[in-house]
């Protein structure tokens, strides 16, 4: 039976600038980096304590990275304090927070143009 989920793959030209981005900009940690072959690494990053976590994943080594494009949503205790923080770290989103029936969200990009969505 299947419990959690565990990665969701993010493809990315330059892991190190990723990671300072998610670490830096976006307040996640480095839940694992291990090498994989010269000039990669298995590199997890995930919100302190998450159970599930994003890997960084050189888009040298997936020929159709183009075709595996992400999209995920993540949920926030406080999604507007943490826009304003994410904004105020230099992360760049798609307009403001939108207020809907369902919730509050915004979407932000990453630094190779990936697009996300945080809600509350």
């Amino acid at each position: 039976m299947i419990k959690k989920m565990a990665t969701a793959a993010v493809y990315v030209e330059d892991q190190q600038k990723a990671k300072a981005f998610w670490t830096e900009k976006v307040g996640f940690e480095v839940v694992a980096e291990r090498p994989m072959m010269p000039g990669a690494s298995w590199l997890e990053v995930a919100p302190k304590g998450a159970e599930s976590a994003l890997v960084l994943y050189p888009k040298s080594m997936m020929k159709n990275w183009a075709e595996l494009r992400p999209s995920i949503v993540f949920e926030c205790d406080d999604v507007e304090k943490t826009y304003e923080t994410m904004k105020a770290n230099g992360v760049a989103f798609e307009g403001e927070l939108q207020k809907m029936q369902w919730g509050t969200f915004a979407t932000f990009l990453d630094e190779d143009g990936n697009s996300f969505l945080i809600k509350g």
